[in-house]
């Protein structure tokens, strides 16, 4: 079973990561059932038209975003191992920013409302939302060994054991409502897979302004906080 599959197992109805960004005044939120079908659409787009393969290298050097997690869900769903630097046959990156490691460069617009790039790609790059948006909502792929490198050198399987552990320490259940200003892709495990692995939703926020800080804890009934 592929990490993703671990992390999206909870009903598709359910709340799974609400984004708020506090520098544009935007909220988003998207349900379990949303965010697989993102997954689905990132994997089936790196497989059908990148050639990605169970071990390839995929590097995710965005910030925390929804947009990031449907990177991180479908590159895992398809066995890539998610990776921060260095050579890798795809890579992720903001607008205006570039990768010279990487064979692919795939642009992530970070639109709040999952808008594409609207024809300003640079030269040589991807429109990710705007190509992987064409592609299914299904991931029909084969399974995924636990030895399969997922995230950063470690195996699917020690990846979900982490994640038990930070969740038992947290105190973070299933249902449990996490609000988290940490960055990723650094603290990723504990500010996303952890969340996720363990039946939580996570509240990301971006550029956190420490007064609607308290609104949100408020607003979504968060009871952990991770900063």
């Amino acid at each position: 079973m592929s990490l993703t599959e671990h992390l999206l197992r909870g009903a598709p109805a359910q709340p799974l990561i609400t984004h708020y960004d506090d520098a544009e005044d935007t909220r988003v939120e998207l349900s379990v059932a949303t965010m697989r079908n993102w997954a689905a659409k990132t994997a089936n787009w790196l497989v059908d038209e990148l050639d990605v393969e169970p071990g390839d290298r995929v590097a995710v050097l965005l910030p925390a975003h929804w947009q990031t997690a449907a990177v991180f869900l479908g590159a895992w769903w398809c066995g890539a191992e998610v990776v921060t630097a260095g050579d890798a046959k795809v890579a992720f990156v903001p607008p205006g920013a570039t990768a010279p490691g990487a064979s692919v460069t795939a642009v992530a617009s970070l639109d709040p409302m999952g808008r594409d790039l609207r024809g300003e790609v640079p030269d040589g790059a991807l429109d990710y939302v705007g190509d992987a948006r064409l592609f299914g909502d299904d991931y029909l792929g084969g399974s995924v060994p636990g030895d399969t490198p997922c995230f950063m050198g470690s195996t699917v399987d020690e990846i979900v054991a982490k994640a038990s552990t930070h969740a038992e320490t947290l105190g973070i259940e299933q249902g449990t409502r996490v609000l988290s200003t940490l960055d990723w892709p650094a603290s990723a495990m504990e500010g996303f897979v952890t969340v996720l692995a363990a039946g939580g939703s996570l509240v990301q926020v971006t550029n956190a302004d420490s007064e609607k800080l308290r609104k949100h804890a408020e607003t979504e009934r968060t009871t952990i906080v991770l900063s």
